[in-house]
C-alpha cells in the first residue's frame, strides 16, 4: 500500500507515519531527505533520529529518492519518506533539468513498487501566494506533487494538531 500523509508544521504527520510504518509488522527503511545547513537543522535531524526505533534502516538522500525507493523496496519492506517538501527544496535548487527529471523517476518508480510505502509531506497551499519566484515554484511544485501523489496512492490523510483525518481510504 502507498500512503501520503500531509500537514502543516508540527501537525504530527511524521509521528503518525512513524507508527504506521511500525504496525506493518515489517522491516522498515526511513528515507530522509534532509540536509543539515546550519545548526537548528542539525538538531532537528539528531531529534529525529533519536525518536525512531535503532532497529529502523536509515538511507540519507537529498535527491534520488526514485533511486533509492528502487533499491531497497521489497515485499517485506515499508519505506518511510520524510520528508517530500524538503526533497522539492533539495531539487528545486540542483542543477536545472533535475526536477523534471526526478520527478519523472518517481512516477515511474511507484508503478512497480512492492511494499509498503508512506510519504510525509508539508501541506503548503493553504497559505498565500508567495512574493517571490522561487517561493511560488517551490509551492506550485509541491502542490502539483501531492495531487500526483494523492491518485496514485491508496491512503492519503491530513494531520491537524495531532489528529489524522482520511482524506482517500484503500478500497
Amino acid at each position: 500500500m502507498k500512503q501520503l500523509i500531509l500537514g502543516g508544521a508540527r501537525s504530527g504527520k511524521s509521528r503518525l507515519a512513524e507508527q504506521r510504518a511500525q504496525n506493518f509488522g515489517c522491516r522498515v527503511v526511513y528515507i530522509a531527505t534532509a540536509q543539515a545547513g546550519d545548526g537548528e537543522m542539525s538538531d532537528r535531524i539528531l531529534r529525529h533520529r533519536e525518536q525512531r526505533p535503532a532497529e529502523w534502516g536509515l538511507v540519507e538522500e537529498p535527491i534520488a529518492l526514485a533511486q533509492v525507493l528502487h533499491e531497497h523496496a521489497a515485499d517485506d519492506v515499508c519505506l518511510l519518506v520524510d520528508c517530500l517538501t524538503l526533497w522539492v527544496t533539495n531539487i528545486l535548487l540542483a542543477d536545472p533539468g533535475v526536477l523534471e527529471r526526478e520527478l519523472n523517476a518517481l512516477y515511474q518508480v511507484l508503478d512497480n513498487l512492492p511494499g509498503e510505502l508512506i510519504f510525509v509531506s508539508n501541506e503548503v497551499g493553504w497559505g498565500i501566494v508567495p512574493m517571490g519566484e522561487l517561493s511560488r515554484q517551490f509551492q506550485d511544485q509541491a502542490g502539483w506533487l501531492h495531487q500526483r501523489l494523492g491518485e496514485i496512492c491508496d491512503r492519503v490523510t491530513l494531520t491537524v494538531a495531532g489528529i489524522p483525518l482520511e482524506i482517500k481510504q484503500p478500497l
